[in-house]
């Protein structure tokens, strides 16, 4: 089956929306006209599941914040599910290359929390707990810790607190996942196995993911669209659809196609990084 084969993500409406977003960090730098991103236009459509590469320091992460509405835009709009977004994003979850767990609570525990601060799941927990924690090892199940419900992290493997931390981001079924770095520090086998637990979770479940990560590899097997960003202040310079079969597994890692990808976006981010060495000089 290919690509082609199955209705493409990519044609739908735009459900993520970046519309020439630029950021300063503060007014000082903004009144200098010092931008941390510039320029910024970018749609996400429904049900699409986009990666975010470039050098250190390009704005990746700052991108997220934009997404998530944790930092507003110093010129342009960003729309989300039709609205502009005004400020942090109740229908979006996060999760970062520490999976900060806190150590006094179970797995289930730790899934639950986001149902403890999110409204309207705060004011239903106690009289919908039985149908919340029921939700929680549902997804726990999904992803392979069934059984551990009641263990600490500290009993956890780092492969099995990131699968933890990824379903305490999806337990108030949000529509937009973002993902920081989220495989970091694993090592290369549990990395692979959680490139494929994502992509079924994404595919099952329906949501949208923003994945910003380092690893050419990661994104080139999960994402369907790339974006290649430039050194500091960080502009899109590249949009890379993935023309890759769904679904996926890690045999075509092992592809021509695959390496071709994998080769284009280093030889990219490459010259990006030799551009700014020849600017610092």
């Amino acid at each position: 089956m290919t690509a082609s084969d199955q209705d493409s993500p990519l044609d739908g409406p735009a459900f993520v929306d970046f519309r020439d977003v630029w950021l300063a960090y503060n007014d000082e730098l903004l009144a200098q006209g010092k931008f941390a991103v510039e320029a910024i236009d970018l749609k996400v459509t429904a049900g699409e599941f986009i990666a975010i590469v470039g050098p250190s320091g390009c704005g990746k992460s700052t991108f997220m914040k934009l997404a998530t509405g944790l930092k507003p835009p110093s010129r342009g709009e960003i729309r989300v599910a039709g609205k502009t977004v005004h400020g942090p994003l109740k229908i979006s979850g996060m999760a970062f290359q520490s999976a900060s767990l806190l150590p006094w609570r179970t797995t289930l525990q730790n899934v639950m929390l986001p149902l403890e601060i999110v409204e309207p799941y705060r004011s239903e927990l106690k009289t919908r707990r039985q149908e919340f924690e029921s939700r929680a090892r549902a997804l726990l199940a999904r992803v392979g810790l069934g059984g551990y419900e009641d263990k600490f992290p500290w009993q956890l493997s780092g492969g099995m607190q990131q699968r933890a931390s990824i379903c305490r981001a999806l337990i108030h079924e949000p529509q937009l996942l973002l993902l920081d770095e989220p495989f970091g520090g694993l090592d290369a086998f549990t990395r692979e196995e959680l490139w494929c637990m994502l992509r079924h979770l994404q595919t099952e479940l329906g949501f949208n993911v923003i994945l910003v990560t380092h690893d050419l590899r990661e994104s080139a097997f999960l994402a369907d669209t790339i974006y290649v960003m430039s050194k500091s202040p960080g502009r899109i310079v590249l949009r890379r659809e993935v023309d890759l079969p769904r679904p996926r597994d890690l045999d075509i890692t092992y592809t021509p196609a695959f390496g071709e990808i994998v080769h284009e976006l280093r030889g990219h981010i490459g010259a990006l990084k030799k551009q700014g060495m020849e600017i610092a000089q």
